[in-house]
């Protein structure tokens, strides 16, 4: 009788345990349901593209950037496109795989998933990357070189700054960008070429869509004008 029970015990937990991952997997369906639709009416009220599904081209387009060259089966999800404050600008979640192999040979994979935004600069520039000090342990894999380090102490303590061109990072963080940037202590960018972007790790969110716009926007008031002159 007591095995029985047992029996019977094992065979609930296992029941209850289905019919929780049925559930969560509803809930989160669901949940990707509003967030598709939240996505929809925010680009059509502003003017912008959307396309939900997964889309390989756009990791392409942007592979000169480092957060964009970690893993496989990389893919963008959630691509909105349009223009903000004069600029070209782009979100997506970026979704790539990674995988680790144990003692016994046997091999895990993970996905990953990275909310991007970014804006098109009027010129292209050589490649600068700051990120958060305590960043370094997730994408130190990518941050090959020497950290520039600053005039101001409390900067360099808090980001961490790599780029080939000293002078052009000097220019970057002037002044008033250290000053800014250090009001956004959790500020992940990389400007390459034309394209200025910042990262969360985590999916996309509606709310970060126009606080990170227009926080790109202003880094972009920041830059000295003469930087972009012939």
């Amino acid at each position: 009788m007591d095995g029985s029970f047992a029996l019977s015990g094992m065979f609930l937990a296992f029941g209850i345990f289905v019919v929780s991952i049925i559930v969560l997997a509803i809930f989160g369906v669901k949940a990707e349901r509003r967030r598709i639709m939240s996505f929809h009416l925010w680009a059509k009220k502003a003017g912008w593209r959307y396309s939900p599904e997964g889309n390989q081209q756009i990791p392409r387009k942007y592979a000169f950037l480092d957060r964009f060259q970690e893993g496989f089966d990389r893919e963008a999800h959630h691509v909105l496109q349009g223009t903000w404050r004069g600029y070209d600008a782009s979100a997506f979640e970026y979704q790539y795989t990674t995988s680790t192999t144990d003692s016994d040979g046997e091999e895990t994979e993970f996905t990953h998933h990275i909310g991007v935004i970014l804006i098109e600069l009027e010129r292209a520039f050589p490649e600068l990357r700051i990120y958060p000090e305590n960043f370094l342990s997730r994408i130190g894999q990518f941050l090959g070189g020497n950290d520039i380090d600053f005039e101001s102490i409390e900067f360099s303590k808090a980001f961490t700054v790599h780029s080939d061109d000293r002078k052009f990072a000097y220019d970057f963080c002037n002044t008033g960008m250290m000053t800014y940037l250090l009001q956004h202590r959790s500020t992940a960018l990389e400007l390459d070429r034309r394209t200025l972007a910042v990262f969360h790790d985590r999916y996309l969110k509606l709310e970060d869509l126009e606080l990170m716009l227009n926080h790109l926007v202003a880094m972009r008031e920041q830059m000295p004008e003469y930087l972009f002159q012939d």
